[in-house]
């Protein structure tokens, strides 16, 4: 089969597309045929090792993986003999953010991973965009205590995080403020959001408006900036560790802080985030926002688009 390989941490100029041999299910796993898989910032972590921290759990010198990819959505094609909740040839999708070897045509994937029925009433490209970011979304703003008509406001609603985030909030009738730039406000509009914030003509962290949560999908702001845009007792979450990992260190003082607080959720068990993801995408309650689709040749450009910082939502790689 074909797969993208590496055996060192690099960048996407020495990332290969080569032969592999076709993997051969355990006991517990599925071989799916990959219809389609995304480019992520996990995938770009994996890729590089950097930040460093991500080697505790990819491979400390080298990746213990040479296949790339977190994600898929495919189908069925062979299974294991203890492999009873699925069948040859149903439509499935997963997620492991320490990495699948899903960048290939065939991927071989535990049972005991968060890996689901894929929704019929979404195409395989959708359903493998629905993950990554979607996954972190839900890791931030699980530990909020949200009642409907709360205020939120995103910093970065076009990306993966904060697309996915934007429409979870809707689900919980939550009034929410996001900024993107100029050509994406309408579409930010029609996925619920009650005010769009253009930051290519108004900086957010300006307005006069206070909110119960300011939540940095793009990690580009800070607590000190956002301070005046919370309530009295507001809290601040950032999907970025910020400079010096104040975003952490702030979180566990928040405890003994009064008034306006920092929160710093890990994400963990992807089963639990995806089970909500899959509930929301069967409702038609979620559709993840997609920038651009590449042919599985082009994924090296697909990484050096990622790793530019200028997606909007998922990028998608495709099997012919």
């Amino acid at each position: 089969m074909k797969a993208a390989i590496r055996y060192e941490y690099c960048t996407p100029d020495l990332l290969e597309i080569g032969r592999m041999s076709l993997p051969r299910p355990g006991n517990d796993e599925i071989l799916v045929k990959v219809k389609a898989t995304t480019v992520n910032r996990t995938d770009c972590g994996v890729l590089t090792g950097k930040p460093w921290a991500i080697r505790l759990f990819t491979g400390l010198f080298k990746p213990v993986r040479p296949i790339t990819g977190t994600d898929f959505a495919g189908i069925i094609v062979d299974k294991g003999d203890n492999v009873a909740q699925f069948e040859i040839g149903d439509d499935v999708y997963g997620f492991f953010d320490q990495g699948l070897s899903s960048h290939a045509e065939y991927v071989a994937v535990s049972t005991k991973k968060a890996v689901l029925k894929k929704p019929e009433n979404v195409t395989f490209e959708q359903a493998a965009a629905s993950l990554e970011g979607s996954h972190y979304a839900f890791y931030f703003l699980k530990d909020l205590k949200l009642n409907a008509g709360d205020r939120i406001l995103i910093n970065g609603g076009t990306g993966a995080i904060g697309n996915a985030a934007l429409q979870f909030l809707k689900h919980f009738n939550v009034r929410v403020t996001v900024t993107c730039e100029t050509e994406f406000v309408e579409v930010l509009k029609s996925q619920g959001a009650e005010r769009v914030i253009d930051y290519q003509k108004e900086d957010f962290t300006t307005i006069n408006e206070q909110f119960d949560y300011v939540f940095d999908a793009v990690g580009k702001s800070s607590f000190e900036k956002c301070k005046p845009l919370l309530k009295s007792k507001g809290i601040y979450i950032s999907s970025e560790l910020g400079k010096n990992w104040q975003n952490a260190f702030l979180a566990l003082l928040s405890p003994l802080m009064l008034g306006k607080k920092v929160k710093f959720p890990l994400p963990y068990t992807i089963k639990r985030s995806m089970k909500f993801i899959n509930e929301l995408v069967l409702n038609g309650e979620f559709i993840p926002l997609i920038d651009r689709r590449y042919k599985f040749e082009d994924i090296a450009e697909a990484y050096h688009y990622v790793l530019s910082g200028q997606k909007k939502g998922n990028i998608v790689i495709t099997f012919d």
